[in-house]
């Protein structure tokens, strides 16, 4: 493994393998009386987040703590990067005071890849602008395995706001690698130029892309990196590319839902898919985010044996 975590496409399969079957251990902990380990005890990951999230920002704090590591969670507001300090002091600053690990999230891509060559500790991207989401790709990769009990040969499509998507970069290099059969679906807008020679198969109709697809992955439209709608409403998005129960059957009978996070209900998807009881995987994407960050957070650590 690298000491740092910045793209899914450094992963290699192998990589990719170890951190998967890592991570199906660890899930099993969850069951214990005692969820701990004490592999990070005496080390300190600091969740270093410049954008608002819930999901990842608590999954990674979950992570570390059941690796007994001492946690800090640096708020941007309200710190000095609020009054103008610069990424790379702010980095100095936080391995001044011992930060082993940086996990974190920025708006601007690359982030992450400037932060690993300023400190010394391990540098885990938790999302850099539409660049990459190296562990949400590999919390998917898992469920997926998890549901289907393989990745190779499976038929995956991802719809919705592709072009300004970090989740759907990381997933397309990560699934591809693991062999799977990866189709993008979105209005013409929303898709970027020369994205089939990631290997992808691109079409621009739902009710395609769901023909024969054994996962469905919908994606939130990204209103704050698009400034202004690249269609013409909301309303006729949904017409056109929200996910309904009818729509649904067109795929094959035991495909699963997975949605990254946040939802919009309403315009991506329809409440009744997105809760659907046999189908969707949303909540287990949640679960097993916390199994596979403990994954990386262990490996890049250095570790050898689970106890």
């Amino acid at each position: 493994m690298n000491r740092h975590l910045i793209s899914a496409a450094d992963l290699s399969r192998d990589d990719a393998l170890l951190i998967l079957d890592t991570a199906d251990e660890l899930a099993r902990m969850a069951d214990r009386p005692i969820k701990k380990l004490p592999t990070l005890r005496g080390r300190t990951v600091v969740n270093l987040f410049f954008e608002d999230s819930t999901r990842t920002r608590i999954s990674f704090e979950a992570a570390a703590k059941r690796l007994s590591a001492d946690v800090i969670n640096f708020s941007v507001k309200g710190s000095s990067v609020a009054k103008g300090e610069s990424l790379k002091d702010t980095a100095l600053t936080l391995e001044a005071m011992g930060a082993d690990a940086v996990v974190i999230r920025h708006s601007a891509s690359g982030a992450p890849q400037r932060l690993a060559g300023w400190v010394r500790g391990t540098v885990v991207n938790a999302g850099d602008g539409a660049h990459e989401h190296p562990t949400q790709a590999l919390l998917d990769a898992f469920t997926i395995r998890e549901r289907l009990g393989r990745l190779a040969g499976v038929n995956v499509s991802i719809i919705g706001d592709i072009a300004h998507s970090r989740v759907v970069r990381s997933n397309i290099h990560l699934l591809t690698k693991m062999k799977a059969n990866v189709t993008v679906a979105a209005p013409p807008t929303l898709i970027p130029a020369e994205i089939e020679k990631m290997g992808v198969r691109v079409v621009h109709s739902l009710d395609e892309a769901v023909k024969g697809a054994d996962v469905i992955m919908m994606l939130r439209i990204q209103l704050e990196r698009q400034g202004k709608l690249s269609f013409p409403s909301l309303r006729e998005y949904y017409n056109t590319f929200g996910l309904t129960p009818e729509r649904l059957r067109r795929a094959n009978s035991e495909a699963i839902i997975m949605h990254p996070g946040p939802m919009n209900r309403g315009v991506e998807i329809a409440s009744d898919v997105a809760d659907d009881p046999r189908r969707s995987v949303i909540l287990e994407q949640v679960t097993n985010g916390v199994a596979v960050r403990m994954a990386v957070l262990y490996l890049i650590g250095g570790a050898h044996n689970i106890e």
